[in-house]
């Protein structure tokens, strides 16, 4: 029961927060109630049960909470005891609002790290425990940075309104950032004892699929469901019991989730046929090929490589040069990768990445060269913040001898 409940939160939370927000238009107010009315159904449903309408309930709860505020800001301003007022009934609006609240979450004035832990508290329902522990912050941290982004979102004199048409691409950008930051957090955490943090993956695709009920036609939002579900259905075959790593080469395809598999490859190859190409799509497309190899010394590396020189002129990026460079050592041979590596591994936003030396330390795996292998497998394993990522390079370079 408790479960069913806190499930129903998480769902009705942006609801609720749109609704009020919609009402009174104060983004901060409003939401410090609408926290206050999921405590308080927290604490009350699973002992009286859940109302027949779950999210009027809220809302009612919200908007009396919002109102007690102003009762308390203007007996303060004018001495009085109370101010005689009574809310209206609040009806839950016909208006799907949850497009307007991501667009407002990722404000340009808040920085990503705000327009993430705001995301997951006001459209994914998340405590702000819960998003620390998801982010592996402190929870004071997570605390402040969504108390700064309200901050920052009034002082920017944002309105709970969808922006004009001509800035409402470059907003879809940023929530598609903020949602694709979310997932790979949760896919791979940048840091800590855990390789996966399965609350965030599961919320980033909950968030996309809403996303993309909301702008069913928008092709970079279905190449990045696609992408997710593609990427998330390795899941299963990434680490084994004791938490230590699996790459992909190595992973046992049949437990891979086939059906996410199979509705990535249809959203993919569908959205392929029809909408402008973008770096969501074509990132999925090479997921696709990965997941439908039955065997990885299927996997039809030419393809990536097109693939990736395509992003690559796309949405150029350290992550994308990295990840050509391994496709171009199964197609052209790792000394033609080791060369290009050394060429890129001196820009800024490569230098001091762990992943440029284990790349590295692969393509000398590969070309045979052990000793210097083993060497960029441990500096790799020294600079990253990763324990499950620590110890499979360290085991490589042991298995090096």
């Amino acid at each position: 029961m408790g479960v069913l409940i806190e499930d129903l939160l998480r769902e009705c939370a942006p609801q609720v927060l749109a609704a009020v927000v919609r009402r009174y238009g104060d983004f901060d107010a409003c939401e410090d109630a609408v926290q206050e009315a999921l405590l308080a159904a927290a604490q009350q449903w699973p002992v009286e049960g859940v109302p027949e309408r779950p999210k009027n309930w809220l809302i009612t709860v919200a908007a009396r909470r919002r109102v007690e505020v102003v009762r308390s800001e203007v007996a303060r301003r004018r001495r009085e005891d109370a101010v005689r007022y009574e809310p209206p009934a609040a009806p839950v609006s016909s208006v799907d609002d949850s497009l307007t609240l991501l667009l407002l979450c990722c404000h340009p004035a808040l920085t990503v790290a705000s327009q993430v832990a705001l995301t997951l508290r006001a459209v994914g329902g998340l405590t702000t425990g819960e998003i620390a522990r998801a982010l592996l912050v402190p929870e004071a941290t997570v605390g402040q940075r969504i108390s700064r982004a309200k901050q920052r979102i009034r002082d920017a004199g944002a309105t709970f309104r969808l922006p004009p048409p001509e800035e409402r691409e470059a907003r879809l950008v940023a929530v598609r950032q903020v949602l694709y930051l979310i997932f790979n957090e949760g896919y791979t955490a940048s840091s800590g004892a855990r390789l996966q943090r399965v609350e965030l993956t599961a919320e980033a695709v909950r968030l996309t699929r809403q996303l993309r009920a909301r702008l069913p036609d928008d092709g970079e939002t279905a190449g990045l469901l696609a992408l997710m579900l593609l990427t998330d259905a390795r899941r299963p075959a990434r680490s084994r019991p004791d938490g230590a790593l699996v790459p992909l080469a190595e992973q046992d395809r049949s437990v891979w989730d086939h059906a996410a598999i199979a509705e990535g490859v249809s959203l993919i190859t569908e959205t392929l046929a029809r909408a402008p190409i973008g770096p969501y799509q074509i990132q999925a497309a090479i997921a696709a090929i990965h997941d439908e190899a039955p065997r990885a010394e299927d996997t039809d590396w030419p393809q990536i490589l097109r693939l990736y020189e395509i992003l690559e002129a796309l949405a150029p990026g350290p992550m994308v040069t990295l990840n050509r460079l391994v496709a171009v050592a199964e197609v052209h041979g790792p000394g033609t990768a080791l060369e290009q590596l050394t060429t890129v591994a001196g820009e800024p936003a490569l230098r001091a990445h762990h992943r440029v030396a284990a790349v590295r330390a692969h393509l000398l795996e590969k070309s045979g060269d052990r000793v210097a292998a083993r060497a960029a497998y441990l500096e790799a394993a020294r600079r990253t913040l990763s324990a499950p990522e620590q110890r499979y390079l360290t085991a490589r370079a042991a298995a090096l001898g």
